[in-house]
Protein backbone atom coordinates (compact mmCIF):
# COMPACT_ATOMS: atom_id res chain seq x y z
CA UNK A 1 0.00 0.00 0.00
CA UNK A 2 2.86 2.03 0.57
CA UNK A 3 5.74 2.22 -2.19
CA UNK A 4 6.06 -1.42 -2.08
CA UNK A 5 3.59 -5.19 -2.98
CA UNK A 6 5.35 -7.24 -0.78
CA UNK A 7 6.75 -7.50 2.76
CA UNK A 8 8.87 -9.90 5.11
CA UNK A 9 8.98 -8.89 9.06
CA UNK A 10 11.54 -10.17 11.03
CA UNK A 11 13.69 -13.00 10.52
CA UNK A 12 12.53 -15.99 12.61
CA UNK A 13 14.40 -15.90 16.02
CA UNK A 14 13.07 -19.82 17.04
CA UNK A 15 11.58 -22.45 16.34
CA UNK A 16 7.99 -22.65 16.96
CA UNK A 17 6.65 -23.93 19.81
CA UNK A 18 3.57 -26.17 19.72
CA UNK A 19 1.54 -23.65 21.84
CA UNK A 20 3.64 -20.54 22.50
CA UNK A 21 2.76 -18.89 25.43
CA UNK A 22 1.86 -14.85 25.15
CA UNK A 23 1.53 -12.44 28.21
CA UNK A 24 -1.42 -9.78 26.96
CA UNK A 25 -1.12 -6.74 29.35
CA UNK A 26 -4.44 -4.63 28.64
CA UNK A 27 -6.78 -2.20 30.81
CA UNK A 28 -9.93 -3.32 31.57
CA UNK A 29 -11.72 -0.78 28.90
CA UNK A 30 -9.35 -1.38 26.05
CA UNK A 31 -10.59 -1.52 22.80
CA UNK A 32 -8.09 -3.93 22.08
CA UNK A 33 -8.46 -7.10 23.84
CA UNK A 34 -11.11 -9.00 22.07
CA UNK A 35 -8.78 -8.50 18.54
CA UNK A 36 -5.62 -9.61 20.19
CA UNK A 37 -7.46 -12.65 21.68
CA UNK A 38 -8.94 -13.56 18.73
CA UNK A 39 -5.62 -13.39 16.47
CA UNK A 40 -3.99 -15.73 19.55
CA UNK A 41 -6.58 -18.54 18.65
CA UNK A 42 -6.18 -18.54 15.34
CA UNK A 43 -2.58 -19.07 15.93
CA UNK A 44 -3.17 -21.73 18.36
CA UNK A 45 -1.07 -19.34 21.17
CA UNK A 46 -2.16 -19.62 24.93
CA UNK A 47 -2.50 -16.30 26.22
CA UNK A 48 -2.33 -14.95 29.72
CA UNK A 49 -4.51 -11.69 30.30
CA UNK A 50 -2.93 -9.34 32.72
CA UNK A 51 -6.36 -6.85 33.55
CA UNK A 52 -7.89 -4.78 36.34
CA UNK A 53 -11.19 -6.46 34.71
CA UNK A 54 -11.65 -9.44 37.30
CA UNK A 55 -15.66 -8.63 36.40
CA UNK A 56 -15.09 -8.39 32.79
CA UNK A 57 -17.84 -10.78 30.34
CA UNK A 58 -14.76 -11.96 28.39
CA UNK A 59 -13.74 -15.28 29.80
CA UNK A 60 -10.32 -14.51 29.16
CA UNK A 61 -9.98 -11.41 31.48
CA UNK A 62 -12.59 -12.59 33.83
CA UNK A 63 -10.07 -15.88 34.19
CA UNK A 64 -6.92 -13.81 33.39
CA UNK A 65 -4.14 -12.21 36.26
CA UNK A 66 -5.98 -9.23 38.04
CA UNK A 67 -3.49 -6.97 39.10
CA UNK A 68 -3.80 -3.33 39.79
CA UNK A 69 -1.41 -2.42 36.58
CA UNK A 70 -0.50 1.19 37.96
CA UNK A 71 0.60 -0.02 41.50
CA UNK A 72 4.04 -0.55 42.56
CA UNK A 73 4.20 -4.41 42.60
CA UNK A 74 2.65 -5.06 39.52
CA UNK A 75 5.76 -5.80 37.87
CA UNK A 76 6.86 -8.35 40.66
CA UNK A 77 3.61 -9.87 40.06
CA UNK A 78 3.75 -10.58 36.39
CA UNK A 79 7.27 -11.77 37.06
CA UNK A 80 5.78 -14.11 39.18
CA UNK A 81 3.36 -15.18 36.31
CA UNK A 82 6.30 -15.75 34.30
CA UNK A 83 8.16 -18.30 37.04
CA UNK A 84 5.26 -20.46 37.31
CA UNK A 85 5.29 -21.14 33.91
CA UNK A 86 7.67 -18.37 31.40
CA UNK A 87 6.06 -16.43 28.12
CA UNK A 88 7.28 -16.55 25.02
CA UNK A 89 6.38 -13.03 24.07
CA UNK A 90 4.47 -10.21 25.76
CA UNK A 91 2.05 -7.75 24.05
CA UNK A 92 0.64 -4.46 25.78
CA UNK A 93 -2.49 -3.14 24.04
CA UNK A 94 -2.57 0.67 24.80
CA UNK A 95 -1.04 3.57 25.62
CA UNK A 96 -1.41 3.02 29.34
CA UNK A 97 0.60 -0.18 29.66
CA UNK A 98 3.67 0.48 27.01
CA UNK A 99 5.48 1.05 29.77
CA UNK A 100 4.68 -1.76 31.77
CA UNK A 101 4.74 -4.26 29.08
CA UNK A 102 8.46 -2.97 28.48
CA UNK A 103 9.96 -3.47 31.86
CA UNK A 104 8.36 -7.25 31.84
CA UNK A 105 9.80 -7.88 28.73
CA UNK A 106 12.98 -6.18 29.42
CA UNK A 107 13.48 -8.05 32.87
CA UNK A 108 12.72 -11.77 30.88
CA UNK A 109 14.91 -10.86 28.13
CA UNK A 110 12.18 -10.45 25.08
CA UNK A 111 12.56 -8.25 22.36
CA UNK A 112 11.12 -4.91 23.69
CA UNK A 113 11.59 -1.17 23.55
CA UNK A 114 13.56 0.48 26.61
CA UNK A 115 11.06 1.75 29.37
CA UNK A 116 12.01 5.57 29.30
CA UNK A 117 11.23 5.48 25.36
CA UNK A 118 8.26 4.11 25.82
CA UNK A 119 7.10 6.79 28.83
CA UNK A 120 7.63 9.12 26.48
CA UNK A 121 5.42 7.58 23.56
CA UNK A 122 3.04 8.02 25.74
CA UNK A 123 3.44 11.17 27.41
CA UNK A 124 3.11 14.15 24.97
CA UNK A 125 5.71 16.41 26.56
CA UNK A 126 8.76 13.80 27.02
CA UNK A 127 8.15 13.23 23.13
CA UNK A 128 8.14 16.76 22.39
CA UNK A 129 11.48 16.87 24.23
CA UNK A 130 13.49 13.86 22.87
CA UNK A 131 12.10 14.41 19.22
CA UNK A 132 13.33 18.32 19.79
CA UNK A 133 16.79 17.46 21.23
CA UNK A 134 16.86 14.48 17.89
CA UNK A 135 16.05 17.36 15.19
CA UNK A 136 12.96 15.97 14.14
CA UNK A 137 10.51 18.32 12.62
CA UNK A 138 7.77 19.07 15.28
CA UNK A 139 5.44 22.17 15.91
CA UNK A 140 6.83 24.20 18.82
CA UNK A 141 5.49 23.55 22.20
CA UNK A 142 5.55 25.07 25.71
CA UNK A 143 4.22 22.97 28.80
CA UNK A 144 1.50 25.14 30.71
CA UNK A 145 0.83 24.90 34.23
CA UNK A 146 -2.75 25.44 34.44
CA UNK A 147 -2.60 26.72 37.79
CA UNK A 148 -0.46 29.50 37.39
CA UNK A 149 -0.80 32.69 34.94
CA UNK A 150 -1.35 31.27 31.97
CA UNK A 151 -1.19 34.52 29.99
CA UNK A 152 2.27 34.88 31.52
CA UNK A 153 3.23 31.62 30.45
CA UNK A 154 1.63 31.76 27.04
CA UNK A 155 3.66 35.39 26.55
CA UNK A 156 5.58 35.44 22.88
CA UNK A 157 3.90 32.28 21.71
CA UNK A 158 2.16 33.05 17.95
CA UNK A 159 -1.53 31.76 17.27
CA UNK A 160 -3.34 30.35 15.75
CA UNK A 161 -2.12 26.92 18.26
CA UNK A 162 -3.66 24.55 20.19
CA UNK A 163 -4.16 23.00 23.77
CA UNK A 164 -3.52 19.62 24.34
CA UNK A 165 -3.83 17.34 27.24
CA UNK A 166 -0.05 15.45 28.46
CA UNK A 167 -1.32 11.73 28.11
CA UNK A 168 -5.24 11.45 26.98
CA UNK A 169 -6.33 9.90 23.65
CA UNK A 170 -8.76 9.81 20.99
CA UNK A 171 -8.25 13.75 20.62
CA UNK A 172 -9.97 14.54 24.36
CA UNK A 173 -9.13 17.90 24.90
CA UNK A 174 -7.51 18.99 21.75
CA UNK A 175 -8.75 22.61 20.94
CA UNK A 176 -7.50 24.92 18.79
CA UNK A 177 -7.06 28.54 20.01
CA UNK A 178 -7.12 31.52 17.76
CA UNK A 179 -6.79 34.22 20.11
CA UNK A 180 -5.34 34.69 23.52
CA UNK A 181 -9.27 35.09 24.68
CA UNK A 182 -9.67 31.82 22.92
CA UNK A 183 -6.69 29.99 24.51
CA UNK A 184 -7.29 31.18 28.18
CA UNK A 185 -11.67 30.05 27.68
CA UNK A 186 -9.56 26.58 25.99
CA UNK A 187 -7.25 25.92 29.16
CA UNK A 188 -10.65 26.62 31.20
CA UNK A 189 -12.25 24.31 29.34
CA UNK A 190 -9.17 21.23 29.66
CA UNK A 191 -9.28 22.09 33.34
CA UNK A 192 -12.63 20.68 33.69
CA UNK A 193 -12.04 18.21 31.18
CA UNK A 194 -8.69 16.47 33.53
CA UNK A 195 -10.01 17.43 36.37
CA UNK A 196 -12.72 14.34 36.02
CA UNK A 197 -9.74 12.19 34.87
CA UNK A 198 -6.21 11.03 35.76
CA UNK A 199 -6.59 11.45 39.64
CA UNK A 200 -3.90 10.12 41.00
CA UNK A 201 -1.20 12.16 38.32
CA UNK A 202 -1.26 15.18 39.58
CA UNK A 203 0.97 16.79 37.02
CA UNK A 204 -0.87 15.24 34.25
CA UNK A 205 -3.88 16.91 35.33
CA UNK A 206 -2.74 20.33 36.26
CA UNK A 207 -0.19 20.77 33.04
CA UNK A 208 -0.67 21.11 29.36
CA UNK A 209 0.92 21.13 26.10
CA UNK A 210 0.70 24.64 23.80
CA UNK A 211 1.97 23.90 20.73
CA UNK A 212 1.78 25.79 17.31
CA UNK A 213 -1.17 24.70 14.98
CA UNK A 214 0.45 22.95 11.56
CA UNK A 215 -1.54 23.68 8.62
CA UNK A 216 -2.18 21.11 6.30
CA UNK A 217 -3.65 17.56 5.26
CA UNK A 218 -2.57 14.68 7.73
CA UNK A 219 -1.94 11.38 7.51
CA UNK A 220 -1.60 8.47 10.00
CA UNK A 221 1.01 5.66 9.84
CA UNK A 222 0.22 1.94 10.88
CA UNK A 223 4.31 -0.03 11.00
CA UNK A 224 6.20 -2.57 13.21
CA UNK A 225 9.44 -2.25 14.19
CA UNK A 226 12.57 -5.07 14.40
CA UNK A 227 15.82 -4.28 15.43
CA UNK A 228 14.99 -0.48 14.84
CA UNK A 229 13.62 -1.07 11.73
CA UNK A 230 10.44 0.30 10.41
CA UNK A 231 8.37 -1.39 8.39
CA UNK A 232 5.44 0.63 6.80
CA UNK A 233 2.11 -1.50 6.90
CA UNK A 234 -0.19 1.61 5.90
CA UNK A 235 -0.36 5.30 4.77
CA UNK A 236 -3.72 6.50 5.78
CA UNK A 237 -5.20 9.32 4.13
CA UNK A 238 -7.64 11.60 6.19
CA UNK A 239 -9.33 13.68 3.27
CA UNK A 240 -11.70 15.97 5.67
CA UNK A 241 -9.54 18.85 7.23
CA UNK A 242 -8.38 18.72 10.24
CA UNK A 243 -8.41 22.31 11.06
CA UNK A 244 -9.94 22.73 14.67
CA UNK A 245 -11.52 24.35 16.46
CA UNK A 246 -12.05 19.96 17.57
CA UNK A 247 -10.00 17.89 15.86
CA UNK A 248 -12.30 14.35 15.78
CA UNK A 249 -11.44 12.51 12.92
CA UNK A 250 -13.46 10.72 10.91
CA UNK A 251 -12.38 9.07 7.41
CA UNK A 252 -9.22 7.02 6.82
CA UNK A 253 -8.68 5.93 3.65
CA UNK A 254 -5.64 3.60 2.32
CA UNK A 255 -3.79 3.51 0.21
CA UNK A 256 -2.42 6.79 0.03
CA UNK A 257 -3.31 9.43 -2.84
CA UNK A 258 -0.35 11.50 -2.04
CA UNK A 259 2.70 11.80 -4.39
CA UNK A 260 5.10 8.85 -3.96
CA UNK A 261 7.92 11.44 -3.07
CA UNK A 262 5.48 12.81 -0.31
CA UNK A 263 5.00 9.11 0.42
CA UNK A 264 8.78 8.77 0.61
CA UNK A 265 9.09 11.55 3.04
CA UNK A 266 6.41 10.50 5.48
CA UNK A 267 8.28 6.99 5.70
CA UNK A 268 11.25 9.30 6.30
CA UNK A 269 10.18 11.22 9.18
CA UNK A 270 8.40 8.15 11.06
CA UNK A 271 11.65 6.46 10.94
CA UNK A 272 13.34 9.57 11.84
CA UNK A 273 10.93 9.61 14.85
CA UNK A 274 11.37 6.49 16.03
CA UNK A 275 15.10 6.46 16.09
CA UNK A 276 14.82 9.59 18.08
CA UNK A 277 12.47 7.90 20.56
CA UNK A 278 14.79 4.92 20.57
CA UNK A 279 12.01 2.49 19.82
CA UNK A 280 13.21 -0.38 18.16
CA UNK A 281 10.31 -2.78 18.48
CA UNK A 282 6.63 -3.55 17.41
CA UNK A 283 4.18 -1.35 16.84
CA UNK A 284 3.82 2.34 15.53
CA UNK A 285 1.04 4.38 14.81
CA UNK A 286 1.88 7.71 14.02
CA UNK A 287 0.27 11.21 13.14
CA UNK A 288 1.89 13.21 10.41
CA UNK A 289 1.53 16.71 9.10
CA UNK A 290 2.06 17.72 5.61
CA UNK A 291 3.35 21.22 5.95
CA UNK A 292 4.61 23.71 3.18
CA UNK A 293 7.83 23.35 4.71
CA UNK A 294 8.00 19.46 4.41
CA UNK A 295 6.60 16.85 7.38
CA UNK A 296 6.04 17.53 11.20
CA UNK A 297 5.41 14.37 13.48
CA UNK A 298 2.56 15.10 15.53
CA UNK A 299 2.30 11.81 17.39
CA UNK A 300 4.06 9.06 17.61
CA UNK A 301 2.88 5.85 20.09
CA UNK A 302 4.32 2.24 20.71
CA UNK A 303 0.81 0.46 19.60
CA UNK A 304 -1.56 -0.26 16.81
CA UNK A 305 -4.57 1.88 15.51
CA UNK A 306 -7.02 2.26 18.15
CA UNK A 307 -10.68 1.57 17.93
CA UNK A 308 -12.44 -1.00 15.39
CA UNK A 309 -9.90 0.63 12.67
CA UNK A 310 -7.35 -2.15 12.76
CA UNK A 311 -10.03 -3.99 10.52
CA UNK A 312 -8.77 -2.28 7.42
CA UNK A 313 -5.56 -4.25 7.86
CA UNK A 314 -5.74 -7.59 7.12
CA UNK A 315 -3.17 -8.75 4.43
CA UNK A 316 -2.36 -11.41 2.16
CA UNK A 317 -2.97 -15.32 3.79
CA UNK A 318 -5.63 -14.12 5.66
CA UNK A 319 -2.94 -12.51 8.38
CA UNK A 320 -4.48 -9.33 10.47
CA UNK A 321 -2.63 -6.90 12.03
CA UNK A 322 -3.00 -7.90 15.54
CA UNK A 323 -1.36 -11.56 14.47
CA UNK A 324 1.51 -9.44 13.01
CA UNK A 325 1.94 -7.82 16.60
CA UNK A 326 2.04 -11.65 17.90
CA UNK A 327 3.78 -13.32 15.82
CA UNK A 328 6.67 -10.43 16.32
CA UNK A 329 6.66 -10.37 20.08
CA UNK A 330 6.57 -14.46 19.56
CA UNK A 331 9.77 -14.00 17.53
CA UNK A 332 8.44 -15.40 13.91
CA UNK A 333 8.36 -14.31 10.54
CA UNK A 334 5.70 -13.51 8.20
CA UNK A 335 5.69 -13.02 4.56
CA UNK A 336 3.02 -10.96 3.56
CA UNK A 337 1.51 -10.19 0.38
CA UNK A 338 -0.11 -6.75 0.72
CA UNK A 339 -3.33 -6.35 -0.70
CA UNK A 340 -4.01 -4.51 -3.92
CA UNK A 341 -7.32 -3.34 -2.98
CA UNK A 342 -8.21 0.31 -1.29
CA UNK A 343 -10.32 0.23 2.40
CA UNK A 344 -11.23 2.73 4.14
CA UNK A 345 -13.55 3.55 7.70
CA UNK A 346 -15.49 6.06 8.86
CA UNK A 347 -15.41 6.63 12.54
CA UNK A 348 -18.87 7.46 12.74
CA UNK A 349 -18.75 10.92 15.01
CA UNK A 350 -21.17 12.14 17.49
CA UNK A 351 -21.87 15.46 16.81
CA UNK A 352 -24.86 16.44 19.30
CA UNK A 353 -24.85 16.25 22.93
CA UNK A 354 -27.80 14.50 24.16
CA UNK A 355 -29.47 11.07 24.26
CA UNK A 356 -29.23 8.79 21.29
CA UNK A 357 -33.11 7.98 20.27
CA UNK A 358 -32.46 5.84 17.13
CA UNK A 359 -30.34 5.96 14.52
CA UNK A 360 -32.34 5.89 10.74
CA UNK A 361 -31.34 4.72 7.26
CA UNK A 362 -29.05 1.78 8.42
CA UNK A 363 -30.22 -0.21 5.47
CA UNK A 364 -30.42 2.27 2.86
CA UNK A 365 -26.49 2.82 4.44
CA UNK A 366 -26.24 -0.82 3.99
CA UNK A 367 -26.65 -1.30 0.42
CA UNK A 368 -24.71 1.39 -0.91
CA UNK A 369 -21.57 -0.42 -3.26
CA UNK A 370 -18.43 -1.33 -1.40
CA UNK A 371 -19.69 -0.68 1.82
CA UNK A 372 -18.54 -3.94 4.38
CA UNK A 373 -19.99 -3.20 7.51
CA UNK A 374 -21.24 -0.90 9.71
CA UNK A 375 -20.91 -1.11 13.24
CA UNK A 376 -22.85 0.74 16.14
CA UNK A 377 -21.10 0.99 19.36
CA UNK A 378 -23.62 3.26 21.22
CA UNK A 379 -27.07 1.86 21.86
CA UNK A 380 -30.00 3.72 21.97
CA UNK A 381 -31.32 5.50 25.50
CA UNK A 382 -27.49 6.16 26.21
CA UNK A 383 -25.81 9.62 26.09
CA UNK A 384 -23.79 11.47 23.75
CA UNK A 385 -20.71 13.04 24.48
CA UNK A 386 -19.17 15.30 21.49
CA UNK A 387 -15.49 16.08 21.57
CA UNK A 388 -13.56 17.97 23.49
CA UNK A 389 -15.17 16.38 26.27
CA UNK A 390 -16.22 13.06 24.75
CA UNK A 391 -13.45 10.03 23.91
CA UNK A 392 -15.81 7.56 22.00
CA UNK A 393 -17.39 7.24 18.28
CA UNK A 394 -21.11 6.86 17.57
CA UNK A 395 -19.49 3.59 15.96
CA UNK A 396 -17.59 2.39 12.58
CA UNK A 397 -18.36 2.44 8.81
CA UNK A 398 -15.80 0.21 6.63
CA UNK A 399 -15.83 0.00 2.75
CA UNK A 400 -13.74 -1.35 0.49
CA UNK A 401 -13.09 -0.79 -3.85
CA UNK A 402 -10.59 -1.04 -6.21
CA UNK A 403 -9.53 2.37 -5.38
CA UNK A 404 -9.28 5.09 -2.58
CA UNK A 405 -11.49 7.21 -4.67
CA UNK A 406 -14.55 5.15 -4.86
CA UNK A 407 -14.02 3.84 -0.62
CA UNK A 408 -14.34 7.43 -0.08
CA UNK A 409 -17.25 8.09 -1.93
CA UNK A 410 -18.69 5.29 -0.76
CA UNK A 411 -18.34 5.75 2.71
CA UNK A 412 -19.78 9.22 2.07
CA UNK A 413 -22.98 7.74 0.52
CA UNK A 414 -23.19 5.60 3.32
CA UNK A 415 -23.01 8.33 5.97
CA UNK A 416 -25.61 10.61 4.42
CA UNK A 417 -28.33 8.10 4.19
CA UNK A 418 -27.81 8.07 8.03
CA UNK A 419 -30.28 9.92 10.19
CA UNK A 420 -28.82 10.24 14.01
CA UNK A 421 -31.62 11.32 15.78
CA UNK A 422 -30.39 12.55 19.38
CA UNK A 423 -32.93 14.06 21.93
CA UNK A 424 -32.03 16.01 25.44
CA UNK A 425 -30.63 15.17 28.07
CA UNK A 426 -32.60 15.79 31.02
CA UNK A 427 -31.02 15.48 34.20
CA UNK A 428 -33.06 15.35 37.91
CA UNK A 429 -31.69 18.05 40.60
CA UNK A 430 -32.49 17.28 44.04
CA UNK A 431 -33.58 21.33 44.96
CA UNK A 432 -35.35 20.06 48.91
CA UNK A 433 -32.89 21.72 51.64
CA UNK A 434 -31.49 19.91 54.11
Amino acid sequence: WCCWRRLRLGRMRKSRKAHSRLLLIAPPNSYRTVAYLQAARRRSVDVLVASEGEHSLVSEIASGLHVDLSAADALERLLEAAREQPFDGIVATDDATVELGSRIARALGLPHNEPGAALATRRKDLSREVLRDAAVSIPDFRVIDLGSDIARQSDGFGFPCIVKPLSLSASRGVIRANSQDELLSACARVTDILAGNLQDEIYLRSHVLLESFIAGPEVAVEGLLYRGELSVLAIFDKPDPLEGPFFEETYYITPSRHAAAVQREIIESVSAACRGLSLREGPVHAEVRIAASGCVIIEVASRTIGGECARLLNFGTGHTLEELVIAHALGEALDLEVPVDAAGVLMIPIRAAGILRRIEGMTAARAVDFIEDILISIRDGYELVPLPEGSSYLGFMFARAPTAQQVEAALRSAYDELNIVVGPLLRIEDLRQN
